[in-house]
């Protein structure tokens, strides 16, 4: 009887720690004897905003595809990823001997050409000559044949002779015509084989940032073929995602807080709300948002951004992050009970200017110790 009377008493003392392990208040931990704060702080309740991270990633403001207008082998590249252009740069260089070839054959085909058309204008000015000359003849020929000094036989030989002679410059004429079409043609063509020379040397656009190189000495470039792409327009943006039931928290002009991990960042930057799709994606209910982000040493094009979207206020209660102490996975505070101090296990959430948020363990009011070591 006895045994079985310690067996339940055993088994109620059981149930009662697991009762205690199922609190959500953390319970006290072992009094911590001989402890001497740095300092004192008091847990303080405090009201902060209560916000949706809408993940995102951030993008250039405009990306440039450098392509070659023409066909030919790359002979030099002459920037890497990450550097500075800026317009009128060369960024590559491509065989330029096809093109010059055929620039040379234009130019000579533009001297044939002109040297033709020069030809049929002095044909030309022949056959205006001998049109005048039959003219006059046919006209005073014509007058001593009323006279009846000529035959007329004679008048109508100086006819026929008269429209030899303007058909003749009616062809001398068209062959002026044709000879200068040939030469503006031409002069065209060399424009087009100075404009292809020109394209085997790459520029930069606009101003930028070289972000990928795609080819090497060696490759070969034609149209529609990305051999590099540049990062220009200034100011990045974080493109990201806000869920239907938000988006009618966000205003085009809002200033919106924007957390970029890599940056590690104490306080999130300051973004300007640019651009809202009006068009949700059918699959995930969201909207794209673009949210225009200051100029920031580090911030590259894919980082991965959180938008902060605001949703309201919560109560929550703060101390300072000296009082925190962690050890592992564990995190305690020093709370003053009476004339002693006690550690009390607590859960953190985040933090703002040196102080930390409390999830669970405090409710505000307590008086903590500060470590001189701050917090661990």
């Amino acid at each position: 009887m006895r045994t079985i009377i310690l067996n339940i008493s055993s088994f109620l003392v059981v149930l009662g720690l697991l009762a205690a392990c199922g609190q959500e208040t953390p319970v006290a931990v072992k009094k911590g004897a001989g402890y001497e704060p740095a300092a004192t702080a008091v847990a303080e309740r405090a009201v902060l905003p209560r916000l949706f991270d809408a993940v995102g990633t951030v993008q250039a403001k405009t990306d440039i595809r450098v392509e070659a207008q023409v066909t030919g082998r790359v002979l030099e590249v002459l920037v890497r990823p990450g550097d500075r252009v800026n317009k009128g740069d060369k960024l590559l260089v491509l065989d330029s001997r096809a093109s010059e070839t055929r620039l040379d054959r234009s130019r000579q085909a533009v001297s044939s050409a002109r040297s033709m058309a020069a030809q049929a204008r002095d044909a030309l000015a022949s056959a205006r000559a001998a049109h005048t000359k039959a003219e006059s003849t046919y006209r005073r020929m014509n007058q001593l044949f009323e006279q009846k000094v000529v035959t007329a036989e004679e008048v109508e030989k100086a006819e026929a002779a008269y429209l030899q002679a303007k058909a003749a410059l009616n062809q001398a004429e068209q062959g002026v015509a044709a000879a200068e079409a040939r030469a503006r043609e031409a002069d065209k063509v060399v424009q087009e084989a100075e404009i292809s020379l020109g394209y085997t040397t790459i520029t930069a656009q606009e101003p930028g940032e070289v972000a990928k190189r795609l080819v090497e000495p060696g490759d070969l470039a034609f149209p529609n073929k990305e051999l590099l792409t540049l990062h220009t327009g200034g100011s990045m943006h974080l493109e990201a995602m806000v869920r239907e039931a938000l988006i009618g928290r966000i205003k085009l002009g809002d200033n919106m807080s924007v957390v970029i991990t890599a940056l590690n960042d104490k306080e999130p930057l300051t973004g300007v709300v640019q651009e809202i799709e009006p068009l949700a994606d059918p699959v995930t209910r969201s909207f794209l948002v673009k949210v225009r982000l200051p100029d920031r040493p580090g911030l590259y094009p894919g980082m991965f951004g959180r938008l902060l979207v605001p949703l309201g206020d919560r109560e929550t209660v703060l101390v300072p992050s000296a009082a925190v102490r962690r050890v592992g996975q564990l995190e305690t505070v020093m709370v003053k009970s009476g004339d002693a101090w006690q550690p009390v296990y607590v859960r953190t959430g985040e933090t703002f200017g040196g102080k930390t948020e409390i999830l669970s363990g405090l409710s505000g009011g307590e008086t903590l110790g500060l470590s001189r070591e701050g917090s661990r």
